[in-house]
């Protein structure tokens, strides 16, 4: 799934360079939008459920800088759910109109099912059957 984010000066430094940290929120974004894609919201979840997913483990790569106005693509793959963890794949990439993307992050990220105390769980059967059908299948 595609998200589309635009640079805003909020999230760039006084060089007008989007500050490092600030790509875990758009990703944080891309994740959510992704969810919402396929009928899932996180309240609803805590609501229906009483659980929450939380980030474990980032490894992400820097190969390139955003800057003020660009706008940014967030690419969201869905690459593994069992147990009690999910993990995409995400890639930051500025879209340029007529010239090709430019790739400027890369990252994995693991995310570990919770209940209402913060004590890891089994993701619901139900919850967990929806994932596994949008599970990104390398090709």
């Amino acid at each position: 799934m595609n998200f589309p984010i635009r640079v805003y000066y909020e999230d760039t430094d006084h060089g007008g360079v989007v500050y490092y940290a600030n790509y875990l929120k758009f990703m944080e974004r891309g994740r959510t939008e992704f969810l919402r894609s396929h009928d899932i919201e996180l309240d609803q979840l805590q609501h229906e459920y009483g659980i929450m997913f939380v980030v474990t483990e980032v490894n992400i790569r820097y190969k390139g800088a955003a800057h003020f106005n660009d706008m940014l693509n967030i690419e969201t793959l869905l690459t593994q759910a069992s147990g009690a963890r999910i993990i995409f794949t995400q890639h930051t990439q500025r879209t340029c109109s007529g010239m090709q993307d430019t790739l400027l992050t890369d990252a994995n990220v693991q995310l570990a099912c919770v209940n209402h105390h913060g004590k890891p769980c089994l993701i619901p059967k139900a919850l967990l059957s929806i994932l596994q059908q949008h599970i990104h299948k390398e090709t």
